[in-house]
């Protein structure tokens, strides 16, 4: 708590509280992450015993798969990932098995710091599987010193740079005349290359799920695309061709910083 109330710097607290904090759920990974509302992306990461290499691995590819990560963010409270979907069916994913087991990540906790509709971080806290699920009081632990970091992160803060309108009008310019898509597939197709999941692309653009679903069918076909992975593969390459000064910045893999502290 004196950490948290003597802290100048909203990155340097965030990776301040790391060992702190595995120490006090007795975890073994911590990662903490901004999210940037107006680029749909999670940026300024830190990490504790995570690697580098598996961290871009979920920017690049398993936020696309991420069974937890947006479904523990709109529960806006201190969460275990069994509370959204059972061990046994977790272990049984892609995710699981291709990313978390890759850093021994077995059991999670993750919490989402909001100032009122603006998330200010995040932490993301994982034990080994030898030492067993968080127990209730491990959660109230995290809820009693939820406020406190959250009045820190708000107070000190940092400024989004959303990406500009007419960057937003330039990729969609792009896609509809080198991909042949319709604007509203062409925004679809944007929305799911910045990390969107189908519901905030509906509520972005004001439409009807059916009609998100709809939209993105038709940009899979005219691009070739079998899965989301590959859809944001060829939105980058077609904007590839325009020259990297026609890319908007909310469109590039975020690299971040991770200290990788292997035992």
């Amino acid at each position: 708590m004196k950490l948290v109330a003597d802290a100048t710097d909203g990155d340097e607290l965030r990776n301040r509280m790391a060992l702190p904090l595995l120490n006090l759920l007795r975890a073994d990974t911590y990662v903490s992450m901004v999210w940037n509302g107006g680029r749909q992306r999670f940026e300024r990461v830190t990490a504790v015993n995570m690697s580098e290499e598996n961290l871009r691995s979920w920017d690049s590819y398993f936020r696309f798969v991420d069974p937890l990560t947006f479904p523990m963010m709109r529960l806006r409270k201190p969460t275990v990932a069994t509370q959204v979907m059972s061990q046994s069916e977790l272990s049984r994913t892609e995710f699981f098995n291709d990313f978390l087991q890759r850093d021994r990540m077995y059991w999670g906790v993750n919490v989402y710091f909001y100032e009122r509709e603006h998330c200010v971080g995040d932490v993301r806290i994982w034990r080994n599987r030898e030492r067993g699920n968080f127990d209730a009081s491990e959660i109230d632990i995290m809820k009693m010193v939820e406020p406190a970091i959250t009045a820190a992160l708000a107070r000190l803060g940092w400024r989004e740079t959303a990406p500009a309108h007419d960057e937003c009008e330039c990729v969609e310019e792009i896609l509809q005349r080198e991909g042949r898509l319709s604007k509203r597939e062409a925004q679809v197709a944007w929305l799911v290359s910045c990390g969107c999941p189908d519901k905030e692309i509906q509520s972005r653009l004001g439409l009807e799920y059916p009609t998100v679903r709809f939209h993105l069918g038709n940009a899979f076909k005219k691009l070739r695309a079998t899965n989301r992975a590959t859809l944001v593969g060829r939105v980058r390459l077609l904007l590839a061709h325009r020259g990297r000064e026609a890319l908007p910045s909310s469109l590039a893999v975020g690299e971040g910083q991770a200290a990788s502290l292997r035992h």
